[in-house]
């Protein structure tokens, strides 16, 4: 497919985008809007925006890709997305409750209640951290498909394909913020559910196959074992690891999470927040299996065709882009802009209201909305996109897996120490850490995880860690958080001790 095709839809994509910002954002561009949309979101259009910010571009390309890779994955990704499920459903029970009764901007203000100021600033830089590198590391996967197919063409280095990228997301989000993106994110999400199908049917007519055929082609082949019970000890696949795993890292990654939670937090009360999320669960889980079923039929179709590619997540673009025609390319890029700038622009608005709350102190503030602290978030917003550009030239030049690997090899890291504090703050009211130490526990429990990642096989009789190692991190600074805490005076109470 022509560049100059490609190049003009994106263009034409973005320009919808503005139009949408331009309509939000004209009335009323205080940070009020821009952090919580002045809580009055519709849930329904939350729940719907979520699925394109929860699933990104990774899921697109990754997921699909990893189907036929040489590891074995199989369907084993769906062991995990189970897991995700069961978190979704502890988050609406027991997270959203607690963030509506405080009356929350940014969830980690909680752990200032609870834990202490420096407990805090911890929890909030975990955060700035991880979603910088998460979001970089999906952006940079949206990146490499348009420089790959796109901007090589014209000889527009890398660098500059990253930088046109985040200026698009910026101008689109700094004004109107969290309330540009609910819309915006919901008609991105209309977007990738309908490629997604689209692809399907185009996948299915290039086979000469019909939708029961399809079924029994992706069941009669050596790609749909979902569930791995053999080798618990040595295989990264069991379920007990894919789904525990899959289910701590939901929590950490989207209820300890401000980019997702902010959303939730735009609603109007705790009943549209739990409605959103239970409805938001079920078409999560659905839609992935249509994922790992186009990663199936995109390996038939390979395996007919003789179609090879130096690495996985090249599979789907590859297919998509030169392979199946001029429509099916248009819809598979719809679906891969709309996937990941998703994720980005809402990433980079939670990011924004993390660090304008948490460090600069907006919610303590009685003039908020004033001239001079619109403008500090503008410059906030600008520095932390400068900020994401150069994560991704890094990743960029030392990247070496595929990128669904990566994203949540990092998450295991670095969302494990929010685990360990939520977890002493909602269920240890009784005792009171030694707030200064906190930042060392912090960094000391991932440490620990990455010696026993690179050692289990010695040390642990051969077993090999996966996405659990989270909850080992967890578990390793809940137990930090203990060691080095005391008890309370019986006078003292805490937010914690009503949680």
């Amino acid at each position: 497919m022509a560049p100059g095709i490609l190049l003009t839809f994106i263009v034409g994509y973005f320009l919808v985008l503005l139009v949408i910002s331009h309509l939000t954002s004209k009335n009323s561009a205080n940070n009020d809007t821009f952090f919580v949309a002045n809580r009055n979101s519709k849930w329904y259009l939350v729940a719907f925006g979520m699925i394109g910010t929860a699933l990104s571009g990774v899921t697109f390309i990754s997921v699909p890709g990893k189907v036929g890779a040489p590891s074995g994955d199989q369907f084993a990704y769906f062991q995990f997305v189970l897991g995700n499920a069961a978190g979704f459903i502890i988050i609406a029970t027991v997270l959203l409750p607690l963030y509506y009764r405080l009356k929350l901007t940014s969830i980690y203000s909680y752990i200032e209640q609870a834990l202490g100021t420096w407990s805090y600033k911890t929890a909030a830089g975990i955060f700035l951290i991880s979603r910088t590198i998460g979001s970089s590391f999906r952006l940079y996967l949206v990146v490499i498909v348009l420089q790959k197919f796109i901007f090589d063409s014209y000889g527009v280095p890398f660098a500059v394909t990253v930088l046109i990228c985040l200026l698009l997301i910026w101008s689109y989000t700094f004004k109107g913020g969290l309330k540009t993106i609910i819309i915006t994110d919901s008609l991105q999400t209309f977007f990738l559910v309908t490629s997604v199908f689209l692809s399907i049917y185009f996948i299915c007519r290039s086979l000469d196959y019909n939708l029961i055929q399809a079924i029994e082609a992706i069941k009669d082949s050596s790609y749909s074992k979902i569930f791995f019970f053999n080798d618990f000890l040595t295989s990264k696949f069991h379920f007990a690891k894919e789904f525990w795993g899959g289910m701590f890292i939901t929590i950490g990654m989207t209820g300890l999470d401000q980019d997702l939670m902010q959303k939730n937090l735009s609603l109007k009360n705790i009943k549209e927040a739990q409605k959103n999320m239970f409805s938001f669960t079920g078409v999560f889980v659905v839609i992935n299996i249509f994922f790992l079923s186009v990663g199936a039929l995109l390996y038939i179709y390979a395996n007919r065709y003789g179609i090879n590619v130096a690495k996985t997540d090249y599979l789907y673009p590859t297919i998509a882009l030169k392979y199946l025609g001029v429509v099916p390319a248009m819809v598979f890029m719809l679906g891969l802009t709309a996937a990941t700038f998703a994720t980005t622009d809402s990433a980079l608005t939670a990011l924004t209201t993390s660090f304008c709350v948490d460090f600069l102190g907006f919610n303590k503030k009685a003039d908020v909305n004033s001239k001079k602290n619109v403008n500090t978030r503008h410059y906030v917003h600008i520095a932390l996109s400068g900020l994401m550009f150069l994560t991704i030239i890094i990743f960029n030049a030392i990247n070496n897996d595929a990128v669904v690997g990566a994203i949540f090899k990092v998450a295991s890291y670095t969302y494990g120490p929010l685990l360990g504090l939520y977890s002493f703050g909602l269920f240890v009211s009784s005792r009171q850490v030694k707030d200064k130490l906190v930042p060392f526990i912090c960094l000391i429990s991932p440490a620990i995880c990455f010696f026993l990642s690179t050692e289990s096989k010695n040390l642990l009789g051969g077993y090999v860690f996966d996405n659990e190692l989270i909850i080992v991190n967890g578990l390793i600074t809940f137990l930090g958080l203990w060691l080095t805490s005391s008890r309370k005076a019986a006078s003292v109470h805490t937010i914690a001790a009503k949680a």
